[in-house]
């Protein structure tokens, strides 16, 4: 979902309505603290309820390994979509035309989305 609403904020840009451009941009962001919110609680179910730990076998190592390297990346990608939201309220950064910085965030994103879809599969579908 938030690879729509950073398409949205970059399509608002380009139709130079900066108002729904930080609006869209915004909730993009959220969204990715979101679901880091939902990622400590997951490894604190995992650890604490179900035993699942880097040393409690393949299964355990590459969970934590791979949601990790996940995780670090969102982790990422939501530090600099909010970075780019605070230089476009605070500062009145990025143009329709000029926005090289956004632009390049956004691909980033969309990156970890897809990289996403493929984890959830081979993790949580496959793997269980």
């Amino acid at each position: 979902s938030s690879s729509v609403t950073i398409h949205i904020a970059h399509t608002a840009l380009k139709n130079k309505n900066k108002k729904q451009f930080n609006i869209w941009l915004g909730l993009t962001a959220l969204l990715g603290m979101i679901f880091l919110g939902f990622q400590v609680e997951e490894y604190a179910h995992a650890y604490r309820d179900l035993g699942l730990t880097l040393q409690s076998g393949v299964y355990g190592t590459t969970f934590f390994m791979l949601t990790g390297f996940h995780g670090a990346h969102v982790f990422i990608g939501t530090f600099m979509l909010i970075v780019m939201w605070l230089r476009s309220v605070w500062k009145g950064h990025f143009k329709h035309d000029d926005a090289f910085g956004f632009e390049a965030a956004s691909w980033y994103w969309h990156f970890v989305d897809v990289v996403w879809a493929g984890l959830f599969i081979f993790v949580y579908v496959l793997g269980s």
